[in-house]
């Protein structure tokens, strides 16, 4: 079973006709993603890469049996793309778009939750599940299918670590990319709780940051046994100085949470072993599997 995206994912594009939405529907379609619509308002009726575009998330729905999307719109758009996503009737919506203001996003990812509508990101690199569908913006020859779930804060991480498993010959079953501003959508821990259920996936990997307290939730999840497969970890940010604002919206320190001590302690802690550099993963995971 494969989670969150697979063969039978039917992908809207919104914001397909700009120039990023273009190139990544492109390489989602040469990956073999059912891309089978893109959104952009006033554009209804043209074709990107074969895709006929429609005017509205209901009208991809309604005519095309989308039942994903995924958003390119620029920031000051998106969160009317995804209420509109979220109200079209489909199941998950990955969001791309970075720079949404965090008291927008807090408000649209609260919306999809009450509807039951899963959102990965914003600011993030999207799902893969090897072999199946990509739903984002990874590079997917670094993938290969295989028993390891990841998840990740962090998008060049994402890749950095899929290769290094896949050039040990250690496959992935899904990766997602759960974006890096301080309000997502889908957390560690939800994701945790897919890859639970998940039959294929015996090992997960957790590739955090400073900022936030989304991996000691995580280890408090495992120490509490509600999370039973095995876990390695990475936390990225290990020379950052304290209570200084990082690339990344999310990475930043308040009040003696989120910064790296604290996550690896609390990791460790719950017998997670945590690996010093991204490459030390696949050794870690090879241990556990």
């Amino acid at each position: 079973m494969a989670i969150l995206v697979n063969r039978n994912t039917r992908v809207a594009v919104q914001g397909i006709t700009g120039r990023e939405g273009s190139f990544h529907a492109k390489l989602m379609l040469e990956y073999g993603t059912k891309v089978v619509a893109g959104v952009t308002p006033g554009k209804g009726g043209s074709e990107v890469h074969g895709v006929p575009v429609y005017d509205s998330m209901k009208e991809a729905v309604r005519e095309r049996g989308a039942n994903a999307s995924i958003v390119f719109v620029p920031a000051r758009f998106a969160a009317d793309a995804i209420y509109e996503a979220v109200d079209s009737g489909i199941g998950l919506v990955v969001v791309i778009t970075e720079g949404i203001p965090v008291h927008e996003t807090m408000r649209v990812v609260n919306y999809a939750r009450s509807k039951g509508v899963t959102i990965v990101g914003p600011n993030c690199p999207g799902v893969i599940t090897p072999g199946e569908a990509k739903v984002g913006i990874m590079p997917g020859h670094v993938f290969s299918r295989g028993p390891v779930g990841v998840i990740s804060r962090s998008g060049t991480l994402t890749y950095e670590v899929s290769y290094a498993l896949t050039r040990e010959g250690i496959g992935q079953s899904t990766v997602i990319g759960i974006g890096g501003d301080p309000i997502v959508g889908l957390t560690f821990t939800e994701a945790m709780e897919l890859f639970e259920k998940d039959e294929e996936t015996k090992a997960v990997v957790l590739l955090g940051e400073i900022g936030g307290d989304m991996e000691e939730r995580a280890a408090k999840m495992v120490m509490e046994g509600r999370f039973t497969k095995p876990v390695v970890a990475f936390v990225a940010g290990r020379t950052a100085p304290p209570g200084k604002r990082m690339g990344h919206a999310g990475a930043i320190i308040m009040m003696g949470m989120g910064d790296y001590s604290s996550k690896v302690k609390a990791l460790e802690k719950a017998g997670i072993p945590v690996a010093r550099t991204p490459f030390d993963i696949p050794r870690l995971v090879s241990r556990v599997l």
